[in-house]
């Protein structure tokens, strides 16, 4: 079986480490990225079957940034966490094709119980 590629957009470097950690450890390819930037130049050069992205980035607002990654990878599975829950950007990222709103902090056994469902 082709092994998933997974793309972590967060500015938070504990949890880039953690959930990197955790979903390599379930057979996962992962990438991860502190900004919006950055993580547009990586889905312009690699394809991924799943982003996970922060709603709060330095240089772009990550609701803003599920538009792009949509128009870059129409195909790719988009999760959204953040921990500033707002309906407006819940809606507005649902409305952009992400299949999950995530409020911090993520428990761990949730975050990878939907990717592994959504995924495989």
């Amino acid at each position: 079986m082709e092994q998933k590629s997974i793309l972590i957009i967060d500015d938070d470097k504990f949890i880039l480490n953690v959930f990197s950690r955790i979903l390599r450890k379930q057979g996962y390819e992962v990438d991860t990225v502190e900004t919006g930037k950055e993580a547009l130049e990586n889905l312009g050069s690699k394809d991924y079957d799943l982003a996970l992205v922060d709603v709060k980035l330095p240089d772009v607002d990550g609701t803003d940034l599920i538009s792009k990654i949509s128009k870059i990878n129409h195909d790719i599975i988009k999760i959204v966490i953040t921990g500033f829950p707002s309906l407006e950007d819940a809606t507005k990222v649902m409305d952009e094709g992400a299949i999950a709103y995530l409020v911090k902090p993520v428990k761990s056994e949730e975050l990878v119980n939907l990717i592994n469902e959504k995924i495989r």
